[in-house]
């Protein structure tokens, strides 16, 4: 079965997947106040909206096998990667509309250097977080 939006202005935010799925992706991203919420995760791909507070970040990680496509809707911030978590030698300020492209196995992070939520949306390949997953809260995703 096709599933799509509702038809009033807010998109019910959760995980779609693996069922096809056709969403207005910057009103969702937007629209997302959870620092993580899983929109979709199919098999081989995954995507989330995160909202990351004035003056927070994503987290310094790395992900050994996936590859990851982050998309900033709103905010301006600072990405940060590298081969190693003590030297994140790659370093460029992020604005709405651009798009930053993370190899499997990078460390990398992403902060808001801006007076407003940082929304982005991210694509995950192979997906990364069990599907249907929620973080309210940057705490809450890291237990």
């Amino acid at each position: 079965m096709f599933r799509r939006q509702n038809n009033s202005n807010n998109i019910v935010l959760k995980d779609y997947g693996p069922e096809p799925y056709v969403v207005n992706i910057e009103q969702a991203t937007l629209q997302n106040n959870n620092f993580r919420t899983a929109l979709w995760t199919g098999e081989y791909l995954q995507s989330t909206l995160m909202s990351i507070n004035v003056g927070d970040d994503i987290g310094l990680e790395i992900h050994p096998d996936t590859d990851q496509f982050i998309r900033i809707e709103q905010g301006q911030g600072i990405v940060k990667m590298g081969k190693s978590k003590n030297n994140l030698d790659f370093q460029r300020k992020v604005f709405d509309n651009y798009a930053i492209f993370v190899p499997a196995g990078t460390w990398h992070n992403v902060i808001n250097t801006g007076k407003k939520p940082l929304k982005v949306y991210v694509i995950y390949a192979p997906p990364h977080h069990p599907r249907g997953t929620v973080h309210k809260t940057k705490a809450e995703a890291a237990e």
